[in-house]
């Protein structure tokens, strides 16, 4: 009896997928015993109101660098432009209103155009800037938001200093369209980039003025596309070869790009740094066809490198967000690895910000104390902005520049004439007046002897 019960056993055994809801131990073990029932009812998890809350890390507060390696000064950079949020786009926004002014109902609703939180009062932020901004009541008591006639003057000196380095920023147009993968890239781009690079606010019409370099493509989906007329090799030379002229074992030192190797070699650390030197040299142009490289190739990360750095060349800080430097992925043939690709690069970048909202430096642009070595006249201007921005009332120097400021505007064509008439008496020269717009004396101011 025993015999059989072993042989069903192990049959039952050696085939269990072949037998379904088959009780191996029934012959043993009595049916109450291996019987199935549900164990749901027991609790064998924690309740989660009795779990300890575990604050996870977010990409949207954890920063990009470790706490004993951040540089101060740039992360103060960072948190300046975040305080400054509500000035940069509020000036942004006004300048193209008509008359520079907006209805104080309705900048409540543009808290996104004008950059202060939603549900937050226009009014609290307004007040921080007695010297630029202003709320007022006009004729139709309706209240306005405008800028004050301090701001009125200094955006006028801003317009002076725009037409002055006007060459400068058709010349980043073009080395910006050189760069890009087919010469040519949506007008729509630069566009919401321009601040970034310095260019007018009427960027759209203003490329136009310069036919010769640029042509404007209007698509059948109604985008437009600004395209390169001509190619000028005296562009095509980056920041870093110009700089390899001069201080090779500066650029040198720039990227680094390791070699594996074993340990076996026992290497030391200039023998380490001789060998990666192997790999880093030669770099390749921003300026040449490196997107056709193999993506994942040294070669491809090289050209990819070199043209996040002379992008940064461009700007007028030495610095980009994360946001602008996505706006060009497709044209620069960037990867969505760039953010560790920069991580990887030390000597040459600095990624400051959080990981989602990171904005990466110039490293060699900035000296020790954070301060940019070449300053664009554009740059001076903001931080005097800042400046302004930060106080509560007008300082005297401030108020003896604004009265010149007026006096220079008191001064009309009549008394320039009366004054001028007056020295030339004075000194024995002939005195005329003429003006080409209204055509006269213009002849006669050609003629000798009159």
């Amino acid at each position: 009896m025993a015999w059989h019960i072993f042989t069903a056993f192990t049959k039952l055994y050696q085939k269990p997928s072949s037998r379904k809801n088959v009780n191996l131990f029934g012959p043993i073990f009595p049916a109450f015993l291996t019987s199935s029932y549900s164990t749901s009812f027991l609790i064998t998890k924690t309740p989660k109101k009795f779990k300890k809350k575990r604050n996870k890390p977010s990409a949207r507060t954890t920063l990009v660098q470790h706490q004993s390696s951040l540089v101060a000064h740039f992360e103060r950079i960072v948190n300046r432009d975040n305080n400054f949020r509500f000035l940069i786009r509020s000036k942004q926004y006004l300048t193209k209103q008509r008359e520079h002014v907006l209805l104080l109902d309705n900048a409540g609703k543009l808290y996104r155009e004008l950059g202060f939180p939603r549900g937050r009062k226009v009014t609290k932020f307004v007040a921080k800037h007695p010297l630029l901004f202003e709320i007022y009541r006009h004729d139709d008591n309706k209240m306005w938001l405008g800028f004050t006639e301090f701001m009125e003057r200094l955006l006028e000196e801003e317009q002076k200093i725009m037409e002055s380095t006007e060459m400068e920023r058709v010349k980043v147009v073009k080395k910006l369209l050189m760069m890009s993968k087919e010469k040519k890239m949506p007008l729509s781009k630069i566009y919401h980039c321009r601040f970034l690079f310095g260019m007018p606010d009427n960027f759209r019409d203003w490329v136009l003025n310069f036919p010769d370099d640029f042509r404007v493509v209007n698509g059948d989906d109604g985008s437009r596309t600004l395209e390169l007329l001509k190619w000028d090799p005296s562009l095509a030379i980056s920041a870093l070869e110009k700089e390899f002229m001069v201080d090779e074992e500066n650029v040198k030192k720039a990227f680094k790009f390791p070699l594996k190797h074993g340990k076996s070699l026992d290497l030391d650390h200039d023998d380490v740094n001789r060998l990666n030197l192997l790999n880093t040299l030669p770099l390749v142009s921003p300026y040449s066809e490196g997107w056709k490289h193999e993506l994942w190739t040294l070669e491809a990360e090289k050209y990819r490198v070199g043209i996040i750095h002379e992008f940064l060349r461009l700007t007028l800080e030495k610095k980009a967000s994360i946001h602008h430097i996505v706006e060009f992925k497709e044209e620069f043939s960037l990867t969505k690895h760039t953010y560790q690709m920069l991580l990887k690069q030390p000597r040459a970048f600095y990624l400051a910000g959080t990981e989602m909202n990171w904005v990466v430096f110039l490293k060699d642009a900035y000296d020790e104390n954070g301060h940019l070595i070449e300053k664009d006249p554009q740059v001076a201007f903001n931080e005097r902005l800042y400046k302004y921005a930060q106080m509560q009332q007008q300082p005297e120097e401030l108020r003896s520049w604004t009265h010149k400021w007026d006096r220079q505007q008191s001064i009309t064509p009549e008394t320039l004439g009366c004054t001028s008439e007056a020295l030339a008496d004075e000194l024995g020269v002939p005195f005329l007046e003429t003006s080409a717009k209204d055509a006269v004396n213009v002849d006669k101011a050609f003629l000798t002897g009159w």
